[in-house]
C-alpha cells in the first residue's frame, strides 16, 4: 500500500521546483532592465534566453514525474521561444504577420493544456470581461489600422489572434489562481504591444520594457501553476 511522503519531502520537493523558475525570473529582470536602458547588446541575448530558461525550469520541476500535459506546455513554450526570435533572429516571413502564427499556435497549445489537463473548476462568470476586452481591443485598432494600406487584412488577422489570445485567458480561468493570473499577464502585455506597434511614429516606444515584464511574468506564472497542479479527473467546461 502507497502511503503519502512526508510532509518535509513535500515541502523539499517544492523548493527545489522553484530553483528553475528564480533563474528565470532573474532572466527576465536583466531582460526587462537592459529595455530600459537600451542595452541592446544585453536585450536581445536576454530576450532569446527567457523560454529555453523556462522550459529548463518546467524540466527540472518535472524530473521525478512528469505534471499532466507536460508534451502541451513545452509546445507552448517552444512556439513561444520562436514568436520571441521574430525580429532578432533572421525570418521568412514578415514580422508581424509570423509572429502573429507563432503566437496563435503557442496559444492553442495552451487552451488544449487549461481544458484537458489542469483545469480545476467551472468557467466562472466573471471571463464575460474578456469578450468586453476583445470587442474594445478591435474598435480601437480598427482607428488604427484602417486608414492604412492592407490595414483591413491586418485588423482581420488582429481579430483571429485577439480570440484565441481571449481563449486562453478564460480557459485559464478554470485552472489554479496562478494560471489564471498569468494568462491575463500574457493578455495584457500582447494588448499593449498591439499598441504600440500600431501607433504612428513609436508613441509607445517606451512601453517595451512593461510588456516583456507582463509577458515573462504571465508565462512563468502560466508554467509554474502547471507544473504544480496536481492530477485530477477533468472539471467539466
Amino acid at each position: 500500500m502507497r502511503t503519502a511522503a512526508p510532509a518535509s519531502d513535500r515541502v523539499a520537493s517544492a523548493r527545489s521546483t522553484l530553483w528553475g523558475f528564480a533563474l528565470f525570473a532573474v532572466v527576465v529582470a536583466v531582460h526587462v532592465v537592459a529595455l530600459a536602458v537600451d542595452a541592446a547588446a544585453v536585450a536581445d541575448p536576454t530576450k532569446l534566453l527567457l523560454m529555453p530558461v523556462l522550459a529548463g525550469a518546467v524540466i527540472w520541476a518535472a524530473r521525478r514525474s512528469r505534471p499532466a500535459g507536460f508534451a502541451a506546455l513545452l509546445t507552448a513554450v517552444a512556439l513561444s521561444w520562436l514568436g520571441d526570435s521574430v525580429g532578432v533572429l533572421p525570418a521568412f516571413l514578415p514580422t508581424i504577420p509570423l509572429m502573429l502564427l507563432l503566437f496563435g499556435l503557442a496559444h492553442v497549445a495552451y487552451i488544449r493544456l487549461f481544458v484537458r489537463w489542469i483545469a480545476v473548476q467551472r468557467l466562472p462568470r466573471w471571463t464575460l470581461v474578456y469578450a468586453a476586452w476583445w470587442v474594445a481591443l478591435l474598435a480601437a485598432m480598427a482607428a488604427l489600422l484602417l486608414p492604412q494600406p492592407n490595414g483591413g487584412l491586418m485588423l482581420a488577422a488582429l481579430a483571429v489572434y485577439g480570440v484565441l489570445l481571449g481563449a486562453t485567458a478564460i480557459t485559464a480561468a478554470r485552472c489554479t489562481p496562478a494560471v489564471a493570473v498569468g494568462a491575463a499577464l500574457f493578455l495584457a502585455s500582447d494588448s499593449l504591444l498591439a499598441f504600440r506597434l500600431f501607433t504612428p511614429d513609436g508613441a509607445l516606444e517606451w512601453t517595451s520594457p512593461l510588456i516583456m515584464l507582463l509577458y515573462g511574468a504571465g508565462q512563468g506564472l502560466i508554467a509554474l501553476g502547471a507544473v504544480r497542479t496536481p492530477p485530477r479527473q477533468a472539471v467539466p467546461a
